[in-house]
């Protein structure tokens, strides 16, 4: 007996990104290594912004959501929008909720370059080799940037 093409559309899920992510998947492995990167670079990050003001992107989401231009080669600020609004497991290593907006390629790129022109954007890449170095895992990570 054939059953009929049902979909329902449920308004609320008890799903986590993170229940969706396999534990053995290796974007588990360079999260470990880069939050702990982030929360040490946190006080030289609090530097390049106001007290006061608009709220603006979480730099922690964009320097995860650039490392992950990076490794999963992602050409354009479009496509990684892209990726980051499709992808589960994308979603959850850039630190996203299930029903947390993706920020406009636009907002993302202008914060980017914030951050590049700052000296986050070389600090970053070299604390999370040193720290692969360190504990021997995630080879692809160390050959990804130079020697500091």
């Amino acid at each position: 007996m054939r059953s009929c093409d049902m979909q329902r559309q449920k308004k609320f899920s008890s799903l986590s990104p993170d229940s969706r992510v396999p534990q053995n998947h290796p974007l588990r492995r360079i999260r470990t290594i880069a939050d702990p990167a982030l929360k040490k670079l946190s006080p030289v990050i609090r530097e390049l912004y106001s007290k006061t003001g608009r709220p603006s992107i979480p730099p922690e989401q964009l320097l995860r959501s650039l490392l992950l231009q990076i490794l999963y080669t992602i050409r354009s600020e479009r496509m990684l929008v892209a990726q980051l609004y499709c992808n589960l497991r994308l979603r959850w290593f850039a630190g996203f909720s299930m029903d947390e907006p993706i920020w406009h390629h636009p907002v993302y790129s202008k914060n980017r370059d914030r951050l590049l022109h700052s000296g986050i954007a070389v600090l970053f890449p070299r604390s999370i080799r040193a720290q692969a170095g360190e504990r021997r895992c995630c080879p692809m990570i160390i050959p990804l940037w130079a020697a500091p």
